[in-house]
């Protein structure tokens, strides 16, 4: 029987997923699923059992192969393998040993190092899950005992885990981009402000919280083998002089054999090489004997020894960070040989730690194929009901829908950003993006730009689709918490303590949804957040 009314389709595609997700189907067959009801209801019953391969059918194995085939793509496997390297290897747990030296005797310095080694995770990989579980097994026990508030841990580990959404390279912004044709490196620049204003929120709500009510987060017991005060920075000081030399060595000797081998010559450039010109060297030269002199005559030889001990930790995770950003804010490659590089130096790091064994390998691979199953068949199906939804008039449909109410433009953007956070609530980010989008990005993009945000200037049309992918990026942070599916509690759930309960973890998210919710209402008020460095 067809359905030609847009309306009533559109309400028996939303009770058919409301019905499916109820009685535990996969997103991704139940989105599949819909896609062919939603043709066989528009076209009617013959279009399956008619010429295969044409029509209305082929439609869906197009926009399907486009997903499927896009380049970009193959980074998600990628930061996903890598987060599973890092999760295995001992890097993660070194680094969080290396800040809690440096934090151990702040107040809520426990879970400050949580939020700390969650932003620098978040850095280096985008993997929201393995992030919530790995801080869940390292830092969880560690404030616990010393006699943390469970609220307080509990909402620490899983808001902090769960900002690889914003803070690129994140595999929300990587899937928005395909879906919307928008400059990944551009949402990643965009995203860079706005993903550590949220994590700056939360570290000061740590403070202002355990600074009025110390018995939450109380200190642990002092060692007397350790610096304090003025020798403690003077270590972390000369810790960061000794790195610097390092880094400073390397552009140095970049910069000569770019210079001996002639390819930084003025006369066949276009442009010149960025940090690795002839006229660069001096600067360079200077400033790694300036750090030297400070290092050896204002730190001290043994202080610096004792720093670099201290903080060794954090040099593997700066690394990775600087190959993966580092690759391509400088344009030097893609988002994908980022991605791959950024594997490559994980894998070297940990085999030169001696911690990168068949088994961890193995069990790696083994996650990130099935992590990455479930995120295909999710893109397969949400590709194929957008496709059979934009065939059958939907977009359309909604589009008029939204602009009959006659709301203003941000109450328009309202109207969405609600939508979000309830799709949120119980779908996953894969499907909205891939179900929404298409209907909601092209009506922002005719609403008048200068009436977007409430303050400030107004965007320039470019800028309007990565602003709003932002945006959607901070509703989706919000969907990692959010009752009665926030997986980031499931994530938690499975690794805490028997006596932990799933309403203990929700009632420890409450505090952190209203920071997220408070760093959303930012980005929609003043949308030039996300502009800064565009």
């Amino acid at each position: 029987m067809k359905v030609g009314d847009v309306a009533t389709l559109s309400i028996v595609l939303l009770l058919g997923m409301l019905v499916l997700l109820a009685i535990g189907m996969p997103l991704g067959f139940a989105s599949a699923f819909l896609a062919v009801a939603v043709i066989v209801m528009k076209f009617g019953p013959e279009i399956a059992f008619g010429r295969f391969g044409s029509g209305p059918l082929s439609v869906l194995a197009q926009a399907v192969y486009r997903q499927m085939t896009n380049y970009v793509l193959i980074s998600v496997p990628l930061f996903i393998f890598m987060a599973a390297l890092l999760e295995r290897s001992g890097i993660a747990r070194d680094m969080y040993s290396s800040l809690n030296v440096w934090l151990s005797r702040t107040r809520g310095g426990i879970a400050l190092v949580t939020s700390l080694m969650a932003v620098i995770m978040a850095a280096m990989s985008g993997i929201i899950g393995g992030e919530v579980v790995l801080l869940g097994l390292i830092a969880l026990p560690q404030m616990l005992k010393l006699g943390y508030d469970r609220g307080l841990a509990i909402g620490t580990i899983c808001a902090s885990g769960s900002l690889g959404t914003m803070i690129p390279p994140s595999i929300v912004l990587i899937f928005y981009g395909l879906v919307t044709e928008t400059s990944i490196k551009a949402l990643f620049t965009a995203s860079f402000l706005p993903g550590f204003i949220l994590a700056a929120m939360i570290m000061l709500y740590i403070v202002i919280r355990t600074t009025i009510n110390p018995s939450l987060a109380p200190l642990p017991e002092p060692d007397p083998n350790d610096p304090q005060g003025w020798e403690k920075f003077l270590r972390f000081v000369g810790f960061l002089c000794k790195f610097a030399l390092g880094v400073y060595t390397v552009l140095i000797l970049r910069a000569v054999f770019l210079t001996v081998t002639g390819q930084n010559d003025p006369a066949i450039l276009d442009e010149p090489v960025r940090y690795g010109m002839a006229s660069d060297i001096p600067w360079f030269v200077g400033t790694f004997v300036a750090l030297y002199l400070l290092m050896r005559f204002g730190v001290g030889k043994q202080r610096t020894d004792e720093g670099w001990e201290m903080g060794r930790g954090l040099v593997a995770p700066i690394i990775v960070i600087g190959v993966v950003m580092g690759s391509i804010y400088a344009g030097i490659t893609g988002i994908t040989e980022a991605a791959g590089m950024g594997v490559i130096a994980v894998f070297v790091l940990g085999a030169i730690r001696r911690e990168m064994s068949f088994e961890v390998v193995w069990d790696s691979l083994v996650r990130t194929l099935k992590s990455t199953g479930t995120i295909i068949w999710v893109t397969i199906g949400a590709a194929a009901l957008a496709a059979a939804y934009t065939l059958s008039g939907g977009p359309t449909y909604v589009a008029n829908m939204i602009v009959a109410a006659d709301l203003p433009t941000m109450g328009i953007i309202l109207t969405m950003m609600v939508i979000f956070l309830i799709m949120g609530m119980f779908m996953d980010w894969v499907g909205i993006v891939l179900l929404i989008m298409p209907v909601f990005l092209p009506i922002v993009m005719q609403l008048p730009v200068e009436e977007l945000g409430f303050f400030g200037q107004a965007l320039e049309p470019r800028q309007v689709a990565i602003w709003f992918g932002v945006v959607f990026c901070m509703n989706m942070q919000v969907s990692f918490l959010s009752p009665p599916f926030g997986p980031a509690a499931f994530y938690l759930k499975s690794v805490a303590p028997p006596d932990i309960s799933l309403t203990d973890i929700f009632k420890g998210f409450l505090p952190f949804i209203c920071l997220q919710l408070m760093a959303l209402a930012l980005l929609v008020c003043y949308p030039q957040i996300v502009t800064v460095f565009l």
